[in-house]
């Protein structure tokens, strides 16, 4: 046996240096058979057009493609400001009645904690604006805007939580929007497609550079092989044609099925954000309207002891429809979503800034590109506007 090994190493080292056989040198493609044989590859960049000198193959071929489809990489940055910080702040304290029932209201301090009710508040949705809080052996109690005195127990502190929106010194190039909730990104779009495990969070911002259509729902490109559901995004499509009617440059559109709100100005867009507009069946009127009214602060509230709601010092209201407004909401901060009876939910600091823009006689379009919302007036009839 040992003597036998040295001629089956020789045997395996002219089977591993033996040429193919005839079937496998078939396989291999005569020299200068290949087409670009000798060509250059050009250096990774975009070439919209065929270049001269190399071929624009591998990383140049898919950031090619992307750049058609306006995807950049490195993605930019959204070419935005972020409005100052004190545009949210406001003069007002409030408190939420959280006891489901009426509430008592008390002439002073004293009746308040002897339990000499002067009045009673509705059962229903309802907020007061406060200047004192004392406590007391017998409780703590909150002085009303109004000079009366509310118990503690049948109350409770609120803190307007705070989104802002963008300012633009120009219409941006792409759509961007706005996470609604938690989300992880997919790969391929549709239901059911392979995530990505990138997550993002309520609130980021994201640009959008295409758009499709699989079994109804729509879903957005927002990176490199990143796709959202629409359900997920408050997107802002820019568009700085008029609507039919404004002739001066200068309007707000609202639009209602993707919650979101831009104001133009000389043809431009200068801010967008996100609302809140009116839910089932008290939606926000489509149309062209002009703001009529301005206040800084507005009292809400309603007599159907059925839907019952009463809103204290409602900042910054521009009254545009009717009841219907464009106005701060410190009650809530699920801007994105309809909530309202009719009116237009901003932030504080949004409506604050937008308050400060816009002047009375200005326009305001209102539009649903799905067509869902009604349009004909005697429906808005029966059901006003509110909150």
């Amino acid at each position: 046996m040992i003597k036998r090994l040295p001629i089956i190493v020789f045997i395996l080292a002219l089977i591993l240096v033996a040429p193919p056989d005839s079937a496998a040198a078939q396989d291999i493609p005569p020299s200068g058979s290949e087409p670009f044989n000798g060509d250059l590859l050009c250096q990774p960049d975009v070439y919209l057009e065929q270049p001269q000198d190399c071929l624009p193959y591998g990383p140049s071929s898919t950031l090619t493609d992307l750049a058609q489809r306006g995807i950049t990489y490195p993605l930019p940055p959204l070419p935005s400001l972020q409005p100052p910080s004190e545009l949210a702040y406001i003069p007002y304290q409030y408190i939420k009645l959280v006891y489901h029932g009426p509430v008592p209201v008390y002439g002073s301090l004293e009746d308040a904690m002897g339990d000499n009710v002067r009045r009673y508040v509705p059962n229903g949705f309802r907020y007061i604006s406060y200047n004192d809080r004392r406590e007391r052996p017998e409780g703590v109690f909150y002085l009303a805007q109004s000079g009366e005195w509310l118990e503690g127990s049948y109350v409770s502190r609120v803190s307007p939580q705070n989104t802002q929106g963008f300012l633009f010194q120009s219409t941006p190039e792409n759509a961007f929007g706005w996470l609604l909730d938690v989300v992880e990104t997919q790969s391929t779009p549709g239901l059911g497609g392979q995530t990505t495990g990138h997550k993002l969070n309520r609130l980021d911002v994201v640009t959008i550079f295409d758009s499709q259509w699989i079994e109804d729902n729509e879903w957005f490109l927002i990176g490199v092989n990143e796709w959202v559901e629409k359900k997920f995004i408050a997107p802002v499509i820019p568009n700085p044609t008029p609507p039919e009617g404004v002739t001066n440059g200068r309007w707000i559109e609202l639009n209602l099925y993707n919650q979101t709100l831009m104001v133009y100005d000389k043809g431009e867009m200068i801010f967008a954000t996100i609302t809140s507009s009116g839910i089932n069946p008290f939606f926000t009127r489509p149309g062209l309207f002009q703001i009529y009214q301005k206040l800084e602060k507005e009292t809400m509230s309603t007599g159907n002891i059925n839907d019952y709601y009463y809103l204290e010092d409602v900042p910054y209201t521009m009254y545009f429809d009717e009841a219907r407004a464009l106005h701060g909401a410190y009650w809530h901060s699920q801007f994105g979503y309809t909530r309202s009876h009719g009116c237009v939910n901003l932030s504080i600091a949004d409506s604050r800034w937008l308050f400060d823009w816009a002047q009375a006689g200005e326009w305001v379009y209102v539009w649903d590109p799905t067509g869902r919302t009604p349009t004909d007036p005697a429906f808005y009839e029966q059901y006003g506007g509110g909150p």
